[in-house]
């Protein structure tokens, strides 16, 4: 064990380290320009094949990639019982700390897999998705480094990214961005669980509804989801996992966040947004992280705030394992697209349905649960479980469904992409009558406004 070592080691240990030694030089905490960034995503993947994959999922307004690495034991395609998760960052160019966070998170994975424990379970159970910049233009464009704005917020047409999705509550006239759109058909393309966009400007973990009507509490200054508790949860993981930003007061200036959380409609309405899309049409939850009180900081704090939010970031991977997770199944085993899923008392107003492959994911606490699986034609299915603390293992609870009556289903089209809180007809069957109440609130409140 102790003797001499030949050349080969001498030669292995010469790779590993040249192998090594261009990611550790080129990620020193500075700001990355688009052209580096790519090359460091590049030599990342270069140098982790097995467990990476990278593409770009569409280009901005100026041509530039909108780079996505994955990561994860199998990341180049989805895996049956795998949970997708995804960070996005720097929606608004000149909100900078979340793109060089995520490319620390990303050097930090590849760098401890197989080394760290946790990184090694998240890897082994995840397939994490991570976009460092949505709107590389704007970054670009911030020459002029500001606390509070910059031209750079906006893409090179000069929109608000965050304001340029498809609104579950208000008909969102606007001309959708190259950007947005690529988003749009990467949440389509994947089977998202669990997101979180990174943005800065304030110091807060803000959660779903963005914007809202009184269906969803509006006239009380809080716009509730179906999943609020779980949402709360979601906040609360980030918030009192980062090193301060649970105190709820650090920016000064800001409204002090209990808890340093927010209902993000009880903070200022949003129109627009991209966590909203995402829970409604996505059937992904995504929670936005405001990181820095200061939009656009000296680089030379870049180190503190990765040092401020690596826990934050590590734990908040893991509650995608929330809940329970499954197929369902024919009598022959063949999965069934196209089921509707959920929990009883949580119905969607866009009905979460199983994929191609007959997977459904439900982000819940621990407790107690009635699921309905209810497949077109064919009747439902009920059954009571008990849902334990997911993350813990690294896994949510497994049930899968087996029709014995139904072969397999095609997929209908998704959800029309329109105001459906202002159309209570277009609800399917299956969740109208936990409706009815909602839609005459609704009525009521069009009538004597």
């Amino acid at each position: 064990m102790g003797g001499p070592r030949g050349p080969d080691w001498a030669g292995s240990l010469c790779l590993a380290l040249a192998l090594l030694f261009p990611v550790a030089v080129g990620l020193e905490f500075s700001y990355h320009p688009s052209e580096q960034l790519g090359t460091f995503l590049k030599e990342v993947h270069r140098q982790h094949p097995s467990i990476t994959s990278l593409h770009s999922v569409g280009r901005s307004v100026a041509g530039k990639d909108l780079w996505i690495l994955v990561l994860g034991r199998f990341p180049t395609q989805h895996t049956i019982g795998i949970p997708e998760f995804k960070y996005i960052a720097n929606m608004h160019g000149d909100e900078t700390v979340g793109r060089e966070l995520l490319l620390h998170l990303i050097d930090f994975l590849v760098t401890n897999d197989k080394s760290d424990p946790v990184v090694t379970r998240l890897i082994d159970s995840t397939r994490i998705h991570i976009m460092p910049s949505m709107n590389p233009d704007g970054f670009e464009a911030t020459t002029v480094h500001d606390c509070y704005y910059s031209e750079g917020r906006f893409n090179k047409n000069g929109k608000d990214l965050n304001r340029n999705f498809p609104d579950v509550f208000n008909s969102n006239n606007v001309t959708i961005q190259p950007e947005t759109q690529a988003v749009i058909n990467w949440i389509k393309n994947e089977t998202f669980v669990l997101s979180a966009n990174l943005h800065g400007g304030a110091l807060v973990a803000s959660y779903t509804f963005d914007n809202g009507n009184p269906a969803t509490g509006s006239l009380r200054g809080y716009s509730r989801s179906p999943d609020d508790d779980v949402f709360m949860h979601l906040a609360k993981t980030y918030s009192s996992n980062h090193a301060s930003m649970y105190k709820g007061n650090e920016c000064g200036n800001k409204p002090v966040f209990p808890y340093g959380i927010t209902n993000g409609y009880a903070w200022y309405q949003l129109q627009g947004g991209m966590q909203d899309y995402n829970y409604i049409w996505g059937q992904c939850f995504e929670i936005t992280l405001e990181l820095s009180c200061c939009k656009y900081p000296p680089a030379s704090q870049l180190q503190a705030f990765w040092n401020d939010n690596k826990a934050a970031l590590i734990e908040y991977i893991k509650q995608v394992h929330l809940g329970i997770k499954g197929q369902v199944l024919d009598r022959h085993g063949q999965p069934i697209p196209n089921v509707i899923v959920e929990a009883k008392g949580r119905e969607h107003i866009c009905p979460y349905r199983t994929n191609q492959h007959g997977e459904y994911y439900l982000l819940l606490l621990p407790g107690s649960y009635v699921l309905n699986a209810t497949a077109p034609g064919s009747g439902s299915i009920l059954k009571t479980l008990i849902v334990p603390n997911g993350p813990e293992n690294f896994s949510a609870l497994k049930y899968d469904f087996v029709f014995p009556e139904v072969s397999t289903i095609a997929r209908d089209a998704s959800c029309p992409t329109k105001p459906l809180y202002q159309d209570f007809e277009s609800i399917s069957a299956a969740v109208k009558p936990t409706l009815h109440f909602l839609a005459l609130m609704t009525v009521l409140y069009t009538v004597f406004k």
